[in-house]
């Protein structure tokens, strides 16, 4: 393997890029779209699923969908910090391996615990190759203006995932079969696993002298798994329950150990310097906001279409399709507005036009539309949060050097899984909870139906108009200002770890 020179680190003027870089941001957009496609696209499949494995009544058809939320959200930073020691290429392609693998046993399932282990597997795989995949942004785009854009395309692209797995798992459950929602991932992780080597470079840290934090490792990890799995529980039971408290307490006692034992060490999984950026922090802080919301939304919309509207699978997958649109047309309009009035000024307007649009989407009725009722508040929640996306990426890598670029990308890949699920846990509940207390005053099951979401839906919007709040308040403006990140990552040292060894070349 050939090594690139070290770029000098005199002056403003950003290190020669990797030509083959355009190439390689294609296919980290695919695996990312294909990773958070895999969250959503079970939704519509679930009940041919269960026709199929006949799962029992207790609940466990719902860990197809938990498993892989909770692997993921919970290794998803030793995934990041992995890619920052042994190599962000090698724990993409391992971690790719790995989803591939799960995807095809998904598909073979013969039984539910064949199913729902392999889910946990597939969780796993994210947690590898997702944070190792966006750490390899900064590496392949020195230059922070295109770091902006590909920033933004690769924000953008997942976002789309979550949207259109619900349109491809209600055509292929409905004219194919539901084992093809996990086989079409399979020629996709083919093909990273054949290009990738091609022009994707390897990178780093310099690991002589360093020693593994294993304490860090499985301690952070430990309670991240923790806290995720009582946010899972706290979707099906009280929050005052001690099957929900336990674990949630549990975890966040074990992550504050974690934070008093990684203070105490001098070379710890997770520098506690790393959180004293307070542009990282709210960025990492209103993804949850915005990923709680958006996962409500799009349940609880999918539920109102079937339940209220009387759509089928196919149609109520169909009749998202302009969400898809007008996030497409959002994330465009953050591309282009990100280098001419800042990050900061994006997320302001995303936030808030969010918010505008859940409070349109909360006027929804029994007796609303398609037209009318439904799409307005989905064109302008769509345009508006997917603004959010490319900004929240580009926020939670500021001032991110080379070497921590898998860790900065491993806490914001979990953020947006904790986020989803505090969602799922939290204003689904509370649609549900509504809903039924209405039903039982005798309110007509529809309209109680759309009463129950109305209400969720103006949580969200109280949720991320507070978001709004906070990056206004707190936040600092990220500029486009060349860094040399190769030099970074090659170990040049910033003002905070100059007396620390450093990262070593970028290889291909």
């Amino acid at each position: 393997m050939s090594t690139l020179d070290k770029e000098s680190t005199g002056g403003a003027q950003a290190p020669a890029a990797d030509p083959r870089r355009w190439k390689a941001l294609a296919i980290l957009a695919a695996i990312q779209f294909m990773l958070v496609m895999d969250v959503t696209i079970v939704l519509v499949a679930l009940p041919e699923i269960d026709k199929d494995l006949t799962f029992n009544p207790t609940g466990d058809l719902a860990w197809v969908i938990n498993g892989y939320v909770l692997t993921a959200g919970g290794f998803l930073l030793l995934g990041g910090r992995l890619a920052d020691m042994y190599g962000r290429r090698k724990i993409f392609m391992v971690g790719v391996v790995c989803f591939g693998v799960a995807s095809a046993t998904c598909g073979a399932a013969m039984s539910s615990g064949m199913l729902v282990s392999s889910r946990f597997v597939q969780g796993l795989g994210e947690a590898l190759c997702g944070p190792a995949a966006l750490g390899m942004i900064p590496v392949l785009f020195p230059d922070a203006k295109e770091r902006m854009k590909a920033l933004g395309v690769w924000g953008g692209t997942a976002a789309l995932g979550g949207v259109i797995g619900s349109v491809v798992s209600g055509a292929l459950t409905e004219y194919v079969d539901w084992r093809w929602i996990f086989y079409i991932n399979i020629p996709i992780a083919l093909a990273a696993l054949i290009l990738v080597p091609k022009v994707m470079p390897e990178s780093r840290m310099e690991r002589e002298g360093r020693s593994v934090d294993v304490v860090g490792a499985v301690s952070i990890t430990g309670g991240l798994v923790a806290v995720v799995y009582g946010l899972i529980k706290a979707a099906d039971h009280s929050w005052g329950s001690s099957t929900v408290l336990l674990p949630l307490l549990g975890g966040i006692g074990v992550l504050l150990l974690a934070a008093i034992w990684e203070t105490r060490i001098s070379d710890p999984m997770v520098p506690i310097r790393f959180f004293t950026n307070r542009t990282r922090v709210t960025s990492n802080v209103v993804t949850l906001a915005l990923l709680a919301s958006f996962h409500c939304y799009a349940f609880l919309l999918i539920l109102y279409m079937q339940k209220v509207l009387g759509y089928s699978a196919i149609k109520s997958g169909m009749a998202v399709v302009p969400l898809a649109f007008a996030m497409g047309a959002g994330m465009g309009a953050a591309s282009a507005l990100m280098p001419r009035i800042g990050v900061k000024a994006v997320l302001a307007i995303g936030f808030g036009g969010a918010a505008a649009g859940l409070l349109v989407a909360s006027t929804l009725e029994a007796d609303s539309s398609y037209v009318g009722g439904v799409l307005p508040g989905m064109i302008v929640f769509g345009l508006f949060s997917a603004m959010c996306y490319p900004a929240l990426v580009n926020g939670a890598l500021y001032q991110v050097t080379g070497k921590d670029s898998g860790l900065a990308s491993g806490v914001q890949t979990a953020m947006q899984q904790i986020g989803g699920a505090l969602g799922l846990a939290t204003l689904v509940p509370l649609a549900i909870r509504y809903t039924t207390d209405h039903i039982g005053d005798g309110v007509i099951p529809t309209v109680a139906q759309a009463d129950g979401a109305s209400r969720a839906f103006q949580v969200g919007a109280i949720l991320v108009a507070v978001a709004a709040v906070l990056v206004v308040v707190l936040m600092q403006k990220v500029d486009a200002t060349p860094r040399n990140v190769l030099a970074e990552a090659e170990g040049e040292p910033d003002a905070e770890t100059a007396q620390r060894p450093a990262a070593t070349g970028v290889s291909s």
